[in-house]
This record gives C-alpha cells, sequence and structure tokens, in this order.
C-alpha cells in the first residue's frame, strides 16, 4: 500500500503558494504491536498553520524542509494492534496532510473516538471538533455570556464565528456578526442565528455598531485584530468582555502585522476585560461541550456550515481560502 502526502517544500512569504508544499509518495508500513492505521476522510485547515511553517506558533515544533505538514483530521480504522482501537473505529486528531497514518495512540497524536451521533464525520472536526470547542467556550468560559448580552462577533462566516451566533442565542443573547459579503451577511441572519450583520467591506462599521449596539457592546468575540478590534473597544460597555480568539486580518498583511491599538484604554476606562486562550486548557470539558452541542444539532438550534473542497492536493488552496476570505463555515477537505 502507498501513502500520498504533502512536505513543507519552502517557507512561505506573504501569501501561501502551492509551491510551498511537495507531494509525495511513500510506503506504508507494517504495523507493529500497539498501533494503528488510519485511512484518513476529512482534514481540517486552519490559520494558525501558516505559523507552523514559519516558527511553530509558539505551540508545535516548528517545520523543517521536509517535513510533513502538520493539522487534524478525522479516519476511519482500517487495521488495528492496539488493545483502545479497533477496525472500524472513527477517530479524530493529529493526522498530518496525508492519506493514512500510522498511530501508536500517545498523547502527541490527541486521537480521540468520534461518538456516532448521526452527522457526517466532518463535524469532528467542525461544530463538534476544535473548531466548535473554540467557539463554545471563547464565548461560554472566556466571554462569560450572559442572557440579554449585546454581542458583537468579526469573521462570523468563518469557522469559529458561525458558531457563535446560535450558541448566544441559545443562552438568550443577541449577536450581531460583521462578514465580507451580502451573501455572507445574509447566511448570518437566515441560517447561523444572527440577529443582524454588518458587510465591513462596503458600509461604516462605526456607525453600524452603534445602530445595532446603542448602548455599548457587552461581548466582543474577535477572530481578525487590527482596526475591526481598534473600533469595537471604543464601544465597549461598561464590564465588557472581550475574546481574543484570532487576528487574522494581520497575518499576511506586513502593514498590519504590527497595528497600535488607539483605544486599548477603553478597556480600563470601562472597567472591561480583554483576554486570550489557548483551548486545550479546556480538553477536559470536551465531552461536556460535544454532548451538548451534538444535542441543540438535534433538537435544530444549533446549524452550522462547512466549506469542503476534495482531494489532498487542494490542502494548499484551502488553506489560502481562510486569508482570502473565501471560505464559508469551516473550511475543510474531504480525503477519501
Amino acid at each position: 500500500m502507498k501513502n500520498n502526502r504533502l512536505v513543507l517544500a519552502a517557507r512561505p512569504e506573504n501569501r501561501i503558494k502551492v509551491s510551498d508544499f511537495k507531494m509525495e509518495t511513500v510506503d506504508i508500513p507494517n504495523i507493529k504491536e500497539g498501533t494503528f492505521l488510519i485511512k484518513v476522510l476529512y482534514l481540517s485547515v486552519a490559520p494558525v498553520m501558516k505559523f507552523y511553517m514559519l516558527d511553530g506558533a509558539g505551540i508545535e515544533k516548528m517545520l523543517q524542509i521536509g517535513d510533513l505538514m502538520g493539522g487534524r483530521g478525522v479516519g476511519k480504522v482500517v487495521e488495528s494492534k492496539h488493545q483502545d482501537f479497533e477496525v472500524g473505529d472513527i477517530v479524530q486528531g493529529k493526522c498530518g496532510w496525508q492519506e493514512y497514518v500510522v498511530c501508536d495512540g500517545s498523547p502527541y497524536y490527541m486521537m480521540y473516538k468520534v461518538r456516532q451521533r448521526g452527522l457526517s464525520y466532518s463535524t469532528a472536526l467542525g461544530v463538534l471538533g476544535m473548531t466548535g470547542f473554540t467557539s463554545y467556550f471563547g464565548l461560554y468560559s472566556v466571554g462569560e455570556l450572559k442572557e440579554g448580552d449585546a454581542v458583537l462577533v468579526s469573521a462570523a462566516a468563518g469557522g469559529v464565528g458561525s458558531n457563535v451566533g446560535n450558541l448566544a442565542k441559545i443562552k438568550g443573547a443577541r449577536a450581531i456578526g460583521l462578514a465580507s459579503t451580502d451573501d455572507k451577511c445574509r447566511l448570518l441572519t437566515e441560517t447561523l442565528g444572527y440577529y443582524g450583520a454588518i458587510n465591513y467591506s462596503t458600509e461604516n462599521v462605526s456607525e453600524r455598531i452603534d445602530h445595532y449596539f446603542p448602548d455599548g457592546i457587552d461581548v466582543y468575540f474577535d477572530n481578525v485584530g487590527a482596526k475591526i478590534l481598534d473600533i469595537a473597544l471604543s464601544k465597549l460597555r461598561r464590564y465588557a468582555r472581550v475574546v481574543c480568539c484570532g487576528r487574522i486580518s494581520q497575518y499576511n498583511d506586513v502593514q498590519n502585522s504590527d497595528y497600535n491599538l488607539t483605544n486599548w484604554h477603553k478597556i480600563g476606562a470601562n472597567c472591561a476585560k480583554m483576554q486570550g486562550f489557548f483551548i486545550y486548557d479546556y480538553e477536559k470539558e470536551f465531552p461536556k461541550a460535544e454532548k451538548e452541542m451534538a444535542q441543540w444539532i438535534n433538537e435544530g438550534k444549533l446549524s452550522f456550515q462547512e466549506d469542503v473542497l476534495k482531494g489532498l492536493e487542494n490542502m494548499p488552496v484551502a488553506l489560502n481560502r481562510l486569508f482570502e476570505r473565501k471560505n464559508i463555515g469551516k473550511q475543510l477537505v474531504k480525503i477519501s
């Protein structure tokens, strides 16, 4: 059996290019005692992957030229000599950009069995995976969401943001989302639980925030950083919470990479809180979040949006779609 995989060929300069990767075909080794073989079904992409290629993002070992590109995936166990994993099990964890994974079940792989809940296996990487958990814990734990809160979400049609509108609604809060196109804005209000939407490409963001939040923002869930974050800081209500989840607007923009906030003093003036978080700090609570969100999906309270490309060769394209604002919902690639 053969395994196709993508390895790092060059470190990206600004935009990621297909030529930054090289497709390799290698033999799949015979599995040994204590290991199992996974056939990858779906792979996930996230903005942080660009920094795996540059410096490890502070959470992974920096990739060297020729190394397998890292990332999470969901797959099916097709051969096993491991006591905890059987043939037919669906698992998700660190798969890397490849078609097959030989895994020993060690903590490095963060391999979990996927519960059968009548949903696509792809949800284990999206709404019922790390992306969904980021939305859940970012809003509920870091954002300390309360009933009646006024919530603003940037990149609301992205993987994380696309879950936040309904999660807010479920708890009796009202969320307004920022997106880059009219089509995305319609999706937010018609499907994803948002009470209103702002097209930051064509509308005056400051004025529209004032329209939706005449008394100020209680929770700002930030996925973009820079100018939008600065505007939101100027609109905070007393005791507001700012959730620092991402800053994708600064990842490829050299001019914005070191953006200086001018409204940071509003945090102190409003007795507000601005906090980042590391999703794996909540690992022990993942089963609780997964169970609740799966129940809400089945009850029709939580909808989700996936954007799926096909083929391992399209992994670089899928990753770039995040920075080009082309993805609608969680960006995935179907491998098998």
